[in-house]
């Protein structure tokens, strides 16, 4: 029996990101419920095409690390995505190097990819990391 490949995408909590903030103008209308439901439909989408994904949401820096070394010790992960609020948004580039730095060293066998926002992080995790 083939074991499924696993999928963590990481990203921002919702909840703590401001969207009246001019660096996030490129989501114009987005609200943290509209960026929750997108992720977890993404993570649903991929559980139904057969991955075993996961979704890993942070702060802006605080205990980031932490928490994304912490779950990418609980288990190998054969794909992560890196979310486009992590990666995108000029202020958060600190964040996203901590991202990318962690995620090499506790995953290193890992295809690494990138959404453009909540809702295609499926297509991007296909790109690199075909269904089992």
């Amino acid at each position: 029996m083939t074991s499924k490949k696993s999928v963590l995408s990481v990203g921002l909590q919702p909840t703590l990101i401001n969207f009246a903030d001019p660096a996030y103008a490129a989501f114009p209308g987005m609200t943290a419920e509209k960026v929750q439901d997108g992720l977890d439909k993404d993570i649903a989408a991929l559980n139904a095409m057969g991955y075993d994904a996961k979704l890993c949401l942070t702060d802006f820096g605080e205990t980031a690390e932490a928490v994304i070394r912490t779950t990418l010790q609980q288990k190998r992960y054969d794909c992560v995505v890196i979310g486009a609020g992590v990666r995108t948004i000029d202020k958060n580039f600190l964040l996203f190097e901590k991202v990318l730095n962690v995620v090499h060293e506790h995953a290193p066998q890992a295809r690494i990819c990138f959404n453009t926002g909540p809702f295609d992080t499926a297509e991007a995790v296909q790109r690199w990391c075909a269904v089992a």
